[in-house]
């Protein structure tokens, strides 16, 4: 079997606050006087300021198991804990990002919009605290076989860490193509704690579309995303591993240039946001359990438009916190998660092993060539979500950085 090296995802530019975004195919601009926040078009389509009103996330704690996170970012300033370090060896601290991804995640997130005298940017969960939990650099290992096996060892320690810590979700915006029973079982222990479990299923949906973990383990919640017309952007990974959707194409973030500012692209940023959308959720109803807090994100998501539960390319549908905070409808119970996959790995784990699955029942992370959606077509439109409003138109490094590539500085 072909073991892929762990995937880097940073698919990012950098944006400068004197020559605006470098757009592709666009010149270079000033940037808009109202800043960096009127280029956050997914805040707009998501109805960010009618959301603040009733929650900001206030009162949450986001781990984002990651590349460590720039503190003194000043649109993360306040907003970052001490965290942990488990990339040991390696110079600097939990606050020290080695490739600039986790702020990035951070700050769609949390992000305040405190910079430049309040131009800055914003999280879709500006009130969130973030946990920031840094893994190794995959380039540390010897190999990619040693790279992965490496991430199979500390990740589930970062989990349980994020978890003894009180952070009731968890963002893992990395991934390798492999999983392990210790990362199984680390995810368990998550939810069982009454922690929510997020990550990216990987940005190689044009290019063979491997499964990626931890999104493909039982119980992880996995985030495929959407681009600017609302459906499944062509390289967004597809499957039965896809659990949800959320915008992740020309996102515009804190991050570590000089500048402060970064535009990118990819599911990490997707994941990011359906993060920040279980955050303001459970900032508003603090008593509800990990899965109820789910199943209201499920219900209330903006379903295929084809009348289907569900599809391999947007899972059960796109984040919709917006409705979920005005109308979210019956939480149900409290103590039984509301994917089945969960269900269905431990009735198959306990199976003997010549035991079939039953007709219908699909194993999280399997997908065929024949699932392939045409032309990124996939994913449908956001229901309800913009009614009204107007959207502008517009290799290996750290450890498998799974949401954005193609960095460039400016």
């Amino acid at each position: 079997m072909l073991i892929r090296r762990p995937r880097s995802g940073c698919r990012r530019t950098v944006a400068t606050v004197a020559l605006g975004l470098l757009l592709t195919g666009a010149a270079a601009v000033p940037a808009h006087a109202e800043g960096m926040r009127g280029q956050q078009w997914f805040l707009d389509a998501m109805k960010a300021e009618q959301m603040w009103q009733i929650s900001t996330g206030k009162g949450v704690t986001v781990a984002v198991i990651d590349t460590g996170v720039q503190a003194d970012n000043p649109d993360l300033k306040g907003r970052v804990l001490p965290g942990r370090d488990f990339a040991v060896g390696q110079p600097g601290d939990a606050h020290t990002d080695y490739d600039g991804h986790g702020t990035g995640m951070a700050g769609l997130i949390a992000g305040t919009g405190a910079a430049n005298g309040g131009n800055g940017t914003f999280g879709l969960a500006p009130g969130a605290k973030i946990l920031p939990v840094r893994l190794p650099k995959s380039t540390a290992a010897a190999n990619g076989a040693a790279a992965t096996a490496q991430f199979n060892k500390v990740l589930p320690q970062a989990i349980h860490y994020a978890v003894d810590s009180g952070a009731r979700i968890i963002n893992i915006s990395m991934a390798a193509d492999k999983g392990s029973p210790g990362l199984t079982a680390a995810v368990k222990y998550a939810l069982q704690k009454g922690t929510l479990v997020f990550a990216g299923v990987g940005n190689e949906g044009d290019q063979g579309n491997p499964v990626a973990y931890p999104a493909a383990t039982p119980g992880v919640v996995g985030v495929a995303a959407v681009g600017r017309n609302l459906r499944r952007t062509s390289w967004s990974e597809y499957g039965s591993q896809v659990d949800m959707a959320a915008p992740g194409e020309d996102m515009v973030a804190a991050c570590t240039s000089k500048t402060g500012f970064c535009k990118g692209w990819g599911t990490s940023d997707a994941t990011a946001l359906a993060s920040a959308s279980a955050a303001l959720i459970w900032s508003k109803h603090p008593d509800w359990t990990n899965n109820q807090v789910l199943r209201v994100m499920l219900n209330t998501l903006g379903a295929p438009t084809n009348g289907a539960k569900r599809n391999d390319s947007i899972g059960y549908g796109i984040v919709r916190p917006r409705v979920a905070l005005q109308n979210p409808g019956d939480p149900g119970p409290a103590d039984v998660y509301p994917l089945t996959d969960l269900t269905t790995a431990t009735a198959s784990a306990s199976a003997p092993s010549s035991a079939k699955p039953a007709a219908g029942t699909a194993h999280k992370g399997a997908h065929s060539a024949a699932d392939a959606p045409k032309n990124g077509s996939g994913g449908m439109l956001w229901l309800g979500l913009i009614a009204g409003a107007v959207l502008v138109v517009g290799g290996v490094v750290a450890l498998i950085t799974v949401g954005r590539r193609r960095r460039s500085a400016s």
